[in-house]
């Protein structure tokens, strides 16, 4: 039986509320961010280190990607995976992706050992996903059309029909329409285009 390939995902609409989880005087304050590159990983991680810049660590783990998929999870300074892997086990539970869980944490002057710390660094990074309005995507593909001008009408009307996103367009002499569509439509499409002449359609 074959299955459709997949052509959604889950991810988080906005930034969460801070959430704070206590646990023998440690404060964990967790949240979750929005995100899609590393540059904007970066910026929050920055500004997170400026607005706790007296708490002892800053744990954090990402997954970014619908079909490649890059992660990473940092223990910054707690022994390993005591804190980096509890949190991207939250975002897998929580089954989302383009998603940032960063835990800080004040440290009380009580050791928590790693079983301790495992179990803090999982509750807050689950109140920071739960904090969070989880929304479903569509993955989707990017073409462009080219055309001369002269062909207007016909592209326009195969978008429409189509239902396509118009994502950008440069209309002079020789047009480029730049437009998005579901995964699951992609063929579709390539059929649409196949047997036109004068109008090419590349996928970038």
């Amino acid at each position: 039986m074959d299955f459709p390939e997949k052509d959604t995902y889950k991810t988080i609409a906005s930034a969460s509320e801070e959430v704070l989880y206590k646990e023998k005087n440690s404060k964990f304050f967790g949240y979750a961010f929005p995100v899609t590159t590393e540059e904007e990983i970066k910026e929050i991680l920055e500004r997170l280190h400026k607005e706790h810049f007296s708490a002892r660590h800053w744990c954090y783990a990402y997954q970014i990607g619908t079909e490649k998929i890059q992660y990473r999870a940092n223990d910054d300074g707690e022994p390993n995976n005591s804190a980096g892997m509890p949190i991207y086990g939250q975002i897998q539970s929580f089954d989302v992706t383009n998603v940032l869980v960063v835990v800080v944490r004040y440290f009380g002057g009580v050791k928590l050992g790693v079983g301790g710390l495992i179990s803090a660094y999982k509750i807050a990074a689950q109140m920071a996903l739960e904090n969070s309005e989880i929304v479903e995507r569509t993955i989707d593909k990017h073409f462009i059309i080219a055309f001369e001008y002269a062909n207007m009408n016909k592209v326009m009307r195969i978008i429409k029909e189509k239902n396509l996103q118009i994502v950008s367009q440069k209309m002079e002499m020789n047009c480029e329409i730049e437009i998005a569509t579901r995964k699951k439509n992609v063929q579709n499409l390539l059929d649409t285009f196949k047997n036109l002449y004068e109008i090419k359609l590349t996928e970038i």
